[in-house]
């Protein structure tokens, strides 16, 4: 079957259902579909096809899933709470096939070698995950065998494009501040400095999603004709017979996209798997499908009006994400050195869809860092502060507190701002203490979900701390670049007009050997935080809802990700990973891919075979990319 909104008639039954179309899923499919043409399988995506879809693509475009009225990304309300300034906030997710791989920014940016063994699991220590890491990666960067993998499915390289010249005057900055570069700071072990970044982007400009690397060619071959993909369809929830055993799922068309076809709203329709259901619909999606299937904690899913199938109190229960901001920055670049003109002016982005314009092959993220403070800015920020450091970071020198990335863009409303050239410093927490939660109000997928983010509800503030400590640290290495022209006020804390650390928008730069930092008073502080706490964001890396721990210890799956109490019933997706990852996290869901299919094949007695290529393999002779202008 091609991929259809619409099951052909008579496929009331496969072998093996996967609920969601996201960034693992389709790993998952295509690994599978390759290993035996013979095993029928349907993946239900919500979202639409994403073939050839120019706004994914293209790198460059990726903006445009976020603006309104948007179908390409599922729009979540979390509540609002004092932590975070009273304001509700709009967390996104992938809405087509792909998931996020087909809307991220597609930064390449691995765990730590730490992070991994913190998941305290068999099977899924650092060195056991290395070969899974490298399985799925064809990489053009600098780095070595050990570590990395260059015969994947997926590429990571230049992308063809970027701005070198904001790209070192970044480097230097942050040198000269105390964070070196490194060729490679992705080999899991490096830490505290910067790289020029690589990205899931072929060499010839193409986003490297996994629908499009794991799933297309073999939809597109004639060779797998019991690959099913079955789009704009809502799973509702997994079924079960008498023993716990999973036995399909109930699915219904999403009503953005029943307008002229013969389905209905509403509507539900079933379909059986003989062998396996695996739920990985993203970790906001799939605790929220095990609730209504009857799999959670018994209290939530009484007042929710679901049928109790199995008492699991972790489901929803540990919703993690790193708290994000992007700080905006007045610059000199010249307008092809950013991606302002592109987001600002809808005839210039069609203008460059239509020529096939180099500048639609670049993220707009050239250079990123992971670091640290030093042992006095740790002091200065408190005892307790001082405490958690100890306990958590100060003998473990592989952790980083933060990550911050240079956006060549203002990626707020173009329209409130001049028409200048920006760039924006992206602040993100490496592991947030913090903890939030989400879980169902109701049977059915419309219901109103009840989702506390969690922001800052850590003991003593120290994720708080931690943003105020990088937005000090990220002003000084700004204000040391060659481009720096001020800050765009609007993006800042608030100071107080006659404060020497307050916001300037300045007409020459101020950069050059010894720059004193700028000092803040009490007031600068409480303006600071307040800021901070009105502003902070997702950073679109939320782990955690289903994790992969001890029962006991609101576990959800265990090592083979089988869902607890329950048979024939797998969750693969970033709602698994027990504890954070010092790094964006589609790599850790990439990995969470392939590491499943190994699993399910292993247990399915099938050998694993190539995934053909599509995009990645025609791009194999690009280089590692070049200046764009």
């Amino acid at each position: 079957m091609p991929i259809s909104n619409k099951l052909a008639d008579g496929l009331d039954e496969v072998d093996v259902i996967i609920a969601g179309g996201g960034t693992a899923a389709c790993i998952v499919a295509g690994r599978l579909a390759a290993a035996n043409p013979g095993l029928s399988i349907l993946v239900i995506e919500g979202g639409q096809n994403n073939y050839e879809n120019h706004n994914v693509v293209n790198p460059g475009l990726f903006r445009e899933h976020l603006r309104p009225g948007s179908k390409s990304a599922i729009f979540y309300s979390a509540k609002a709470t004092p932590s975070m300034g009273n304001k509700e906030r709009v967390v996104p997710a992938g809405g087509l096939l792909g998931g996020g791989s087909s809307v991220n920014l597609m930064l390449y940016t691995r765990a730590q070698r730490s992070d991994f063994d913190s998941w305290n699991t068999p099977g899924w220590s650092t060195d056991e995950l290395i070969p899974f890491l490298k399985k799925f990666e064809t990489y053009h960067g600098a780095g070595n065998e050990k570590t990395h993998g260059y015969n994947g499915p997926i590429h990571v390289s230049g992308g063809g494009y970027k701005c070198a010249k904001s790209e070192q005057d970044f480097i230097d900055a942050c040198t000269e501040v105390g964070y070196p570069e490194y060729q490679d700071m992705n080999d899991l072990d490096s830490n505290n400095g910067t790289e020029r970044w690589m990205r899931y982007v072929s060499p010839q400009g193409k986003r490297q999603d996994t629908a499009h690397c794991y799933l297309h060619p073999l939809l597109r071959d004639g060779k797998h004709p019991n690959l099913h993909v079955l789009c704009e369809s809502k799973v509702v929830r997994v079924l079960f017979d008498e023993n716990k055993k999973a036995t399909g799922v109930e699915y219904t068309p999403n009503p953005d996209y029943v307008e002229n076809t013969d389905r209905v709203v509403g509507s539900k329709s079933t379909i059986k798997a003989r062998k396996l259901v695996v739920v990985s619909c993203g970790a906001i999606g799939s605790p929220l499908v095990l609730e209504r299937s009857g799999v959670g904690d018994r209290r939530i899913l009484e007042k929710a009006g679901v049928p109790l199938v199995e008492d699991l109190p972790g489901v929803g229960h540990d919703y993690q994400d790193h708290n994000l901001i992007f700080y905006p920055y007045r610059t000199n670049l010249e307008p092809h050195e950013t991606m302002d003109a592109i987001f600002r002016d809808i005839k210039a982005r069609d203008e460059a869809v239509l020529n096939r314009s180099a500048i639609l092959r670049w993220n707009t993220c050239d250079v990123s860092s992971k670091i640290r403070p030093t042992d006095a800015e740790v002091a200065a920020l408190g005892p307790e502060f001082q405490k958690a450091w100890n306990k958590d970071f100060k003998d473990n020198p592989n952790r980083p507190l933060m990550l911050v990335s240079l956006v060549s863009s203002f990626l707020e409303d173009p329209a409130s701002v001049p028409a200048e050239a920006y760039v924006s410093l992206a602040a993100y927490t490496a592991y947030p203490y913090s903890r939030g939660k989400l879980h169902i109000t109701g049977p059915n997928w419309e219901d109103p979900i009840d989702f506390d983010l969690g922001f800052f509800t850590d003991p003593h503030d120290i994720d708080l701390k931690k943003q105020i400590w990088a937005y000090k640290k990220h002003r000084e290495i700004m204000r040391r670049t060659k481009m720096y022209r001020g800050e765009l006020a609007i993006g800042h804390p608030k100071f107080a007009e006659s404060s020497p650390a307050g916001c300037k928008a300045l007409d020459a730069p101020i950069a050059g050997p010894g720059l004193k930092n700028l000092e803040y008073s009490e007031e600068d502080e409480v303006a600071i935080e307040k800021f901070i706490r009105e502003n902070i964001q997702t950073t679109w890396h939320y782990l955690g809802t289903a994790k992969m721990a001890p029962r006991d210890q609101n576990g959800v799956v265990d090592k083979d990700l089988n869902v607890y109490g329950v048979e024939g019933l797998k969750v693969v997706d970033l709602s698994i990973a027990p504890e954070n990852v010092a790094a964006n996290t589609e790599n850790t869901a990439l990995l969470i891919g392939e590491k499943a299919a190994s699993i399910i094949l292993a247990e399915l007695g099938l050998e694993e075979k190539p995934i053909p290529g599509l995009y990645a393999r025609s791009d194999t002779n690009g280089t590692n990319g070049v200046n764009g202008h």
